[in-house]
């Protein structure tokens, strides 16, 4: 029985990778999100940008939109930023809210627990219901 050769040049199985690479690369446009059972969290350090120069928009009611952009057409950002995100199916579009401290940008998209379709109330439903169809 002859076992299979372990090529020596091939480190990646003999050297975890947290030895490989000991810095935690993020990039440069990394968004943490989070989850609560209220709302979802998107989260984004911004070092250096001005407040003016973040825009936090909705597309089509579907797309959450983080980027930067100049104030006017003869600076730039300090920073070039631009991150697009589906938005879950229940989520309230008027209630989003977007605050900007000490170079982090927190965007909060509240969930929405508004019932699609009709809604019956118990109250209204008689005690007795007659069937006007039976199945054969």
């Amino acid at each position: 029985m002859e076992l299979p050769m372990v090529n020596p040049a091939s480190n990646q199985y003999l050297i975890p990778s947290h030895l490989l690479f000991p810095y935690n690369f993020l990039p440069e446009n990394y968004v943490h999100w989070s989850e609560t059972p209220d709302s979802h969290i998107f989260s984004a350090d911004l070092p250096g940008v001005r407040k003016e120069e973040i825009k936090v928009e909705v597309e089509d009611s579907r797309y959450l939109i983080i980027r930067t952009e100049a104030i006017d057409e003869s600076t730039q950002p300090a920073r070039t930023f631009m991150r697009k995100f589906r938005l879950p199916g229940r989520v309230d579009i008027d209630g989003i809210s977007a605050g900007y401290e000490d170079g982090v940008l927190t965007v909060t998209v509240p969930r929405s627990f508004r019932r699609r379709g009709f809604y019956i109330d118990p109250a209204d439903v008689p005690e007795r219901l007659e069937t006007l169809a039976r199945a054969a």
